[in-house]
């Protein structure tokens, strides 16, 4: 029996083979059209290069250059500020630490000052306290004392002229009075060792003695300052006075 095949068939049938052959050779063919209309890879960083403009390149440079200058000029400032600080906090140290140190220097030396001026007046009263003489408790005693005063006060007289008058008007007793003269019938007798009346007394007074008449010194030493200005010294008495 005859076969029937459809009209054209066998004719224009594609194998699977040849439709894997025929999308390669397209794949090829677009690729190698791509690869013509792309330009190569030194072509392109040539195309790049001439694209971008050489100003655009020096504003890019000159910006990061100012960048750096300001940064550069900022860390300089505050570089400079940290010296400046830190030179001012040593001098302020250096200042302050004078300054204690001369205070410690000026106290030393004004307590060790104090001290010396303590022991100077020390050593001053203890060479007085030595000086000054002692005076016996008796005529002779009250005789020398007496002299000293007169001395400090410029009232002339001597141990002689002093002691021979005294043994004179009350033979050395310092409570003598004179109960029988004209100046005790008057109310003011006579009194002490140079027996001397209360007014007079009064009058011829030498400060730094006693004010008790009956007192030896006191009343040797009023007698001396009357006499000195009666008769120019007790020196010069040799008798009632």
């Amino acid at each position: 029996m005859s076969q029937h095949h459809l009209p054209g068939h066998s004719r224009n049938a594609v194998t699977k083979n040849q439709k894997i052959s025929i999308a390669g050779v397209a794949a090829l063919g677009a690729a190698a059209l791509a690869f013509s209309l792309v330009p190569g890879n030194s072509e392109a960083a040539d195309t790049q290069a001439k694209d971008v403009s050489p100003a655009a390149f020096a504003v890019s440079t000159d910006a990061q250059q100012a960048v750096h200058a300001n940064v550069a000029k900022q860390l300089t400032h505050a570089g400079q500020q940290a010296k400046e600080a830190a030179a001012k906090a040593a001098a302020d140290k250096k200042a302050a630490d004078k300054k204690a140190a001369d205070k410690k220097a000026a106290d030393e030396a004004a307590a060790k000052k104090k001290a010396e001026d303590e022991r100077k007046a020390k050593e001053a009263a203890s060479r007085s306290a030595a000086r000054k003489p002692v005076y016996a408790n008796n005529l002779d005693g009250w005789i020398r004392q007496s002299l000293d005063i007169m001395k400090s006060k410029g009232i002339p007289g001597s141990y002689e002229g002093l002691h021979r008058n005294i043994l004179r008007e009350s033979s050395g007793n310092p409570q003598a009075i004179n109960g029988w003269d004209i100046n005790a019938i008057n109310g003011t007798p006579s009194i002490g060792l140079l027996q001397v009346i209360k007014p007079t007394f009064d009058a011829y007074h030498v400060d730094g003695t006693s004010t008790n008449i009956y007192d030896p010194v006191a009343n040797i030493t009023a007698a001396a300052n009357y006499a000195a200005d009666r008769y120019g010294s007790m020196d010069n008495v040799n008798g009632a006075y």
